[in-house]
């Protein structure tokens, strides 16, 4: 793999775990309103971190495809072990969610599988 794909591959991997953050913050947001009044659906739509995050995710999936183009996908897909181990970073320090030492060895040994992975390449 060549850096110009490693750099895309990191970059799908990275906006579509900042597009699946910014979708649960727009969606607590929006079921906290829903509950007040109004759909919960009409809320979504309406919400910038919803729309803003369903964006992200929709370039991260353009520069998936492009990867897929000309990374193996054996070596592509377990890259998506950083977008675990991101989401649970972001999960615990930006929308304050409780996370235990489970989560986090779990996600850690994800890690280790990915290191593994590439180790073999």
């Amino acid at each position: 793999m060549n850096l110009p794909s490693l750099l895309l591959l990191l970059f799908a991997v990275l906006s579509s775990a900042g597009g699946q953050i910014m979708l649960k913050h727009g969606m607590r947001s929006a079921a906290a309103a829903a509950g007040h009044e109004g759909s919960l659906a009409m809320r979504a739509a309406t919400s910038p971190w919803v729309v803003l995050g369903l964006l992200v995710f929709g370039v991260s999936a353009l520069a998936w495809m492009i990867t897929l183009a000309t990374v193996p996908l054996s070596i592509a897909y377990p890259f998506n072990a950083l977008g675990y181990l991101l989401i649970v970073l972001a999960g615990a320090t930006v929308l304050h969610e409780r996370t235990s030492m489970w989560t986090w060895g779990g996600s850690f040994l994800v890690v280790i599988g990915l290191v593994t992975v590439m180790a073999g390449q």
